[in-house]
């Protein structure tokens, strides 16, 4: 019961956008029943250019990445750094990890899902779980901050791209959450990525990437009788809170587990 009255969220995902892909809309419906909303991305966005050099291309994105957070009133956005396509699973980014779970202390995380398109989605997916248990621990030596936080966290993993893994399964879901009224606030902070418009329709022939969102919120959203969702699957593993905390805050539709 300790976490659920801890109301900070962190939203911890690989690039610059993937936030407002994928959880954007649940986060504006817990910022408006009084949580406190962090975003942190791992990447800068240096590939996402045919066009710009990564030094060009990472400081547009940055920038996208702050208006695209202030924009869902998030308290605070952080870029860690790391480069695309070289997020790793080691020890010095384990200890990276932990130090950011350290600062915030949140009570409640989104992250990338454990099977995905792309590496830099598992990898970072791996890397939160294993800080949300790291980051607890008394003795464990990150470098930087040595305050662990208050317990294990509530952890979600957000939809997976397309919405299945790599081998066309369909993505495992535990929770569907409503966000028919935040979607015109979840599209308008994707609209802040303006630089990825051109870069997913080369990359991942999206021909308009917003309309694309609001095409696949569509779907999750009508498979629970609503106009938009967004879907996510609760970490259950020990010593994780079992109880679905979307379904207690947000009457999110729960799914068979």
């Amino acid at each position: 019961m300790l976490q659920q009255n801890n109301k900070r969220v962190l939203a911890l995902m690989p690039h610059p956008d993937d936030v407002e892909i994928q959880c954007a809309g649940t986060l504006i419906r817990l910022k408006e029943i009084g949580y406190e909303i962090h975003v942190v991305v791992m990447t800068a966005g240096d590939k996402g250019s045919a066009v710009l050099s990564r030094q060009e291309i990472s400081t547009i994105r940055r920038e996208e990445g702050r208006l695209g957070a202030a924009s869902i009133g998030a308290a605070s956005y952080r870029c860690l750094e790391f480069q695309d396509l070289e997020i790793t699973f080691d020890v010095p980014s384990r200890r990276k990890i932990s130090d950011v779970l350290r600062d915030i202390n949140p009570g409640l995380i989104f992250t990338t899902p454990p099977s995905d398109y792309m590496f830099d989605h598992e990898v970072t997916s791996m890397l939160v779980r294993d800080a949300c248990f790291n980051a607890a621990v008394q003795n464990y030596e990150t470098g930087g901050n040595p305050n662990p936080i208050d317990g294990v966290p509530y952890l979600y993993y957000s939809d997976a791209v397309g919405g299945h893994d790599i081998f066309g399964q369909d993505s495992r879901l535990t929770c569907t959450v409503d966000i028919s009224a935040q979607i015109e606030q979840k599209a308008a902070a994707l609209a802040c990525h303006e630089s990825q418009r051109s870069w997913l329709q080369k990359q991942h022939g999206m021909d308009n990437y917003i309309e694309s969102m609001k095409e696949w919120s569509a779907k999750r959203g009508q498979e629970i009788g609503t106009s938009y969702a967004e879907a996510f699957c609760q970490h259950l593993g020990h010593p994780h809170p079992q109880d679905d905390l979307l379904v207690t805050l947000l009457g999110a539709q729960s799914k068979h587990r």
